[in-house]
């Protein structure tokens, strides 16, 4: 049986779409917690806070979450009033272990860095 070539374009699309998704959701997974970018170093009129902290969300926390807080990957990484739903020990534990897609961070950050971060979220309500 002989193909059309609109019937082998088809398969081969088939065939490249689900590699292109993959790549993309690598990508996104492999930027979160990334230090480095142009961004991190950008001030932000709502990143005040203690010049330690801020610099620690800078440099780990703003390729998913952004650079006001804001959430870059979707309704739940949006942080700008993660204090008013989750208490203080629940978003260091998040901050700690990780969940779903967010990294843990208790391998990469003290744990005095990660109070710091999570009592400054946790004022954000």
């Amino acid at each position: 049986m002989s193909t059309t070539p609109a019937t082998a374009r088809f398969s081969m699309f088939k065939k490249t779409v689900p590699l292109i998704a993959a790549a993309g959701l690598f990508a996104l997974l492999a930027a979160c917690g990334k230090s480095g970018s142009d961004t991190a170093t950008s001030p932000s009129p709502k990143l005040e806070g203690p010049k330690e902290t801020v610099a620690l969300y800078r440099s780990n926390c703003i390729s998913c979450h952004g650079a006001e807080l804001e959430g870059k990957m979707g309704d739940s990484t949006n942080l700008q009033h993660v204090g008013g739903k989750l208490t203080l020990e629940q978003i260091r534990r998040q901050i700690a272990e990780g969940r779903d897609l967010m990294p843990a961070f208790k391998d990469r950050l003290t744990a005095e860095q990660i109070d710091a971060l999570a009592s400054w979220l946790a004022e954000r309500r």
